[in-house]
């Protein structure tokens, strides 16, 4: 059975084909109103502060969800179209790329730690989830909790 989560509330659900009803429509979250919710190959339960980011094929931040303000100091609309790794001032440990890897093999990345840069020039140790998208699109979502 498919798990989605919303990359806005958090709110996790579950459904057989990703579909509204007899629609073709995309599943949206039912509790926020979020457009769309992300598909995950089984249930996902994100640390206390976590911040969502939902990403193109090319890594490019189609949304950023509930907590990324918070995290990063940085508003929604400055990040959209931009690199993720750029929008939310990630530094992976030894140069690592794990972005790449999950867009490159469709594998997820768990609990990778990394140095994010705050908009007021602080330094935050933080830890990365990473999670390949399964649909036609591609993609993937980024989720970055305080370590």
């Amino acid at each position: 059975m498919p798990y989605f989560i919303c990359p806005n509330c958090q709110r996790r659900s579950f459904d057989e084909d990703g579909r509204e009803g007899l629609s073709h429509q995309a599943l949206g979250c039912h509790d926020c109103g979020f457009g769309f919710v992300f598909q995950l190959l089984e249930d996902y339960f994100p640390g206390a502060g976590a911040a969502f980011t939902v990403c193109d094929r090319d890594a490019r931040v189609l949304a950023a969800g509930h907590g990324v303000f918070e995290m990063t100091g940085r508003q929604e609309d400055g990040m959209i179209g931009r690199d993720v790794r750029e929008a939310l001032a990630l530094r992976f440990a030894d140069g690592a790329d794990p972005i790449g890897t999950v867009l490159e093999w469709g594998v997820r990345q768990m609990e990778v730690p990394a140095t994010l840069h705050h908009a007021a020039g602080i330094e935050k140790p933080v830890v990365c989830d990473l999670f390949p998208a399964y649909d036609d699109d591609g993609g993937l979502l980024v989720a970055v909790t305080p370590a």
